[in-house]
């Protein structure tokens, strides 16, 4: 899902200064790291997530196919994720935009915004991707390279827990905070591995992008942000990325140390893995709202850092591991629940 592709020991390049740029590679250097998560013990909180129900969730995106930009199935999928969201009695905003893709192309692009008690002050930030890789430019197969993604941990994951979340939410009545579920499109169209033309940073998280220019009300404010990318993959494990560590460090803590606390430290590793240009990145920039980004890290994987199946035709359902998405899940569940 995400935007550059980077090993285990590269750091992304963002849209900022090569100076910074030459900082970042040199503290990425290694994954052994500033250890900050606290042994001190959690009591569990919340309602309990279905990883069941977040995995029929996952499916039933794919089964309209890619939601690749510009087709059918993205418009379909996206008249499907508003109805969830409407049926667990969120309040539900949609943010339509014609962007512009790093070629030149006009993409019709749809935020979707979900808010659970909307007429509260104090608010937290989910948000994910919705939209699909158009090319699987990063599959062993040359002939695979224009082949739309499937997208199922790399986009319809997040959604999927997000969509979750919002159920079991309707269900407990002792959330403290509101929630404002932001599904961000147009965020794979970055430029592809194949094409030389052009290798602009700003071409991926357009609708992450427009959004934190243009938020769907004015003067918006969220307590902290948490970013679900790639949050449903087979062996999994989620190290401190770089950039949410620079922007929201103590976010970082708070996520990891939930996650620890309630019996997934081995899944939430508390080591540094790399920097990623990514949809939280336009949301801290612009709207200054600290925000962090739960994504894999495969530190030995020879093909992506990112996992075996980024951007490949096979990020697929039979990829997608419910202990994942359990125990992405429950950490949020426990962060939200512990305000």
């Amino acid at each position: 899902m995400k935007k550059t592709s980077r090993t285990s020991h590269l750091v992304s390049r963002i849209s900022l200064l090569v100076t910074c740029s030459l900082l970042l590679f040199s503290s990425c250097k290694s994954n052994k790291g500033n250890s900050s998560v606290d042994n001190e013990e959690i009591t569990a909180t919340g309602p309990t997530f279905n990883a069941d129900s977040a995995y029929m969730f996952c499916q039933q995106q794919c089964d309209f196919g890619p939601r690749t930009m510009n087709s059918e199935a993205h418009e379909k999928c996206a008249e499907w994720i508003v109805g969830k969201f409407k049926e667990y009695g969120c309040d539900v905003t949609t943010q339509k935009a014609t962007l512009t893709g790093y070629n030149g192309t006009s993409l019709n692009s749809t935020n979707i915004i979900a808010s659970i008690y909307p007429e509260r002050t104090t608010r937290i930030l989910l948000c994910a991707h919705w939209d699909s890789r158009p090319w699987a430019d990063n599959d062993e197969d040359e002939k695979n390279h224009h082949t739309p993604v499937m997208a199922a941990n790399d986009g319809a994951s997040g959604v999927a827990v997000m969509i979750e979340l919002a159920r079991i939410i309707r269900q407990d009545s002792s959330l403290n905070v509101g929630i404002d579920f932001v599904c961000f499109d147009a965020e794979d169209w970055g430029t592809p591995q194949w094409d030389n033309s052009a290798n602009s940073e700003s071409s991926w998280a357009l609708g992450a992008q427009y959004w934190a220019k243009n938020p769907h009300k004015a003067r918006y404010e969220a307590r902290y942000g948490i970013l679900l990318d790639m949050v449903g993959g087979e062996g999994a494990h989620f190290y401190r990325e770089g950039m949410s560590e620079r922007y929201a460090s103590k976010i970082v803590d708070k996520v990891w140390n939930a996650a620890k606390g309630i019996g997934y430290g081995s899944i939430f590793v508390d080591s540094k893995g790399g920097y990623v240009t990514d949809d939280h990145v336009p949301v801290n920039d612009f709207l200054h709202i600290p925000t962090i980004d739960i994504i894999p890290y495969y530190p030995d994987c020879e093909r992506s850092s990112f996992g075996p199946t980024w951007h490949t035709i096979n990020d697929t359902m039979e990829h997608i591991d419910k202990n994942t998405l359990q125990a992405v899940g429950q950490t949020v569940v426990q962060v939200i629940y512990s305000e």
